[in-house]
């Protein structure tokens, strides 16, 4: 799964369970555009995560059984000429010849 589509369904999620209106699992589900079992992997990993997401199948919905609050954060943005000598975006531990096809010069400054 991408991560982007992962996440934003993370918070889709979340929200509709916040206003107890995700309908049954299959209507949940099919709002989220995954499979039933996708979803209960989904609520399973917000459960890990401490989420008290409870069923009720007389209003069928999920609700959460106390507060609890989802918060995603991810920031992009590209590296200054100082960051990416820092990091070196992982050369030092996986250098150019363990990439198949790739050969990878490096200078000293």
């Amino acid at each position: 799964m991408k991560i982007f589509a992962y996440l934003e369904r993370i918070g889709m999620m979340h929200r509709m369970i916040q206003r107890q209106a995700t309908g049954t699992p299959e209507e949940c589900a099919r709002r989220l555009g995954v499979s039933r079992t996708t979803l209960y992997e989904l609520i399973d990993e917000l459960k890990l995560r401490g989420a008290p997401i409870s069923y009720s199948k007389t209003a069928k919905t999920f609700y959460y059984t106390s507060p609890f609050d989802v918060t995603i954060i991810c920031s992009l943005k590209p590296l200054t000429v100082n960051e990416e000598k820092k990091t070196d975006g992982g050369y030092y531990y996986f250098p150019a010849f363990f990439f198949s096809g790739r050969c990878r010069v490096k200078f000293a400054v």
